[in-house]
């Protein structure tokens, strides 16, 4: 009934984005635990841009470019947003510690608050759309 809607796609993408916001949260408390663990590098998890060009190749102009050959290479390729996944990232390009080390826990810990009030952000708007599916059927 739902399928190929917007309240369905934006609703995958939220749920999507809650598992990622889940990951993160491991990632970001397995790096609160490694603190002090000589030689660590802490990690990160990207998703959101990579959605992002996901979800703008699909407004892309589709006359601009337009391949007339089998063996022509596309300028633009449409990029389904449910086969973006999040890629845990190890940063090796910092250091804040003497030890070799780079996890800053002020950080750490400002990113856990922003993820965790980002998830209820998402928890919320998830339950709004079905609230006005509630509506609608009432």
């Amino acid at each position: 009934m739902l399928e190929n809607t917007t309240f369905n796609k934006s609703v995958d993408i939220l749920q999507r984005n809650m598992a990622v916001s889940t990951l993160r949260r491991q990632v970001i408390a397995n790096n609160i635990a490694n603190a002090e663990t000589p030689n660590f590098k802490r990690s990160e998890v990207n998703f959101e841009a990579e959605l992002g060009r996901a979800l703008a190749s699909e407004k892309l102009d589709k006359s601009i470019g337009v391949v007339t050959h089998v063996n022509h290479i596309p300028f633009r390729r449409t990029v389904d947003y449910r086969t973006v996944g999040p890629r845990i990232a190890l940063d090796y390009l910092t250091t804040s510690k003497n030890n070799g080390n780079n996890v800053d826990i002020e950080r750490e810990l400002m990113q856990a608050t922003e993820n965790q009030m980002m998830y209820e952000l998402m928890a919320s708007a998830v339950n709004h759309q079905f609230n006005q599916i509630n509506i609608v059927l009432r």
